[in-house]
């Protein structure tokens, strides 16, 4: 049996990249998760963002392997949907247990250019949805005097980043959001915590609209064209996290016996080292 047997676990924003990294992980610890994603473009993002097919196939990926998932099509920024997906949990499995809030969405660019809409979007996925998710799972989580709650915030949410006003605002918002839910929920068997990675590599990251941020003097730059400025960003010079690297951060803290609450765990290849 693994560690999570029996418990039932949703993640936002898990059709690709870190998100399917984190449901796998769970998964394969034995829980029960609901992998939900808006699959679906946003105006306002230059990139692609994740499909009903990339939803389907980490779906079947983790049943294919033995564990147990399902999918959810949900806008995290609808705060109806986010009840009703929760809701539908309860009625299927009974219980909630683990809440990774991960969705999350990086367009760049300069403060003074940035669009309402930009900045709305951003806010309300990264933050608002965040936020939308964990209301509607405590009560839940507080009725059975347990839960684990992690929401992935981000380096710019503990440093201030060029061209990331928007989205750092979104991230140190988060980490705000957790620690109050944390000090709120810390006699209900109940833990909050924030992860803060360095850049991932993830389509968020890796592409076209990223590379020509990062390399505006080229007319077609490509991943390789980007590393060298991303490894500028950190003291280990490496260029970007694997998603399971965040991944291991997470099953630490959902798998925690309950002593760790409120607190913020950076993945971020030194960074920190810089700041108090």
């Amino acid at each position: 049996m693994g560690q999570l047997t029996g418990q039932v676990a949703l993640v936002t924003g898990g059709a690709r990249g870190q998100g399917r990294a984190h449901a796998t992980a769970l998964a394969d610890a034995g829980a029960t998760v609901v992998v939900c994603d808006i699959a679906a473009p946003l105006a306002t993002v230059p990139y692609p963002l994740a499909t009903p097919a990339d939803l389907d196939e980490t779906v079947g990926m983790i049943n294919n392997a033995g564990g147990r998932a399902s999918a959810a099509i949900t806008d995290v920024r609808d705060s109806a949907a986010v009840d009703e997906l929760t809701d539908r949990i309860i009625a299927e499995h009974g219980r909630l247990d683990i809440l990774v809030a991960n969705a999350g969405i990086c367009v760049l660019g300069p403060v003074a250019d940035l669009s309402d809409d930009v900045w709305r979007d951003t806010i309300e996925t990264n933050l608002s949805g965040a936020f939308y998710c964990i209301r509607a799972a405590l009560p839940h989580m507080t009725r059975q005097q347990y839960g684990r709650i992690v929401a992935i915030s981000s380096g710019a949410g503990r440093g201030a980043m060029r061209n990331l006003g928007h989205y750092g605002a979104s991230k140190w918002g988060v980490i705000g959001l957790v620690k109050s839910v944390a000090l709120e929920t810390a006699t209900d068997g109940i833990t909050a915590n924030v992860i803060c990675p360095a850049t991932v590599g993830t389509p968020m990251v890796l592409n076209d609209h990223s590379f020509k941020a990062f390399r505006p003097d080229l007319e077609h730059p490509t991943a390789d064209d980007a590393r060298e400025r991303h490894q500028r960003l950190n003291p280990m010079r490496v260029a970007w996290l694997d998603p399971e690297d965040v991944t291991r951060a997470v099953m630490y803290l959902v798998t925690d016996r309950g002593n760790t609450t409120g607190t913020v765990l950076e993945v971020d290849l030194g960074t920190s080292a810089s700041r108090m």
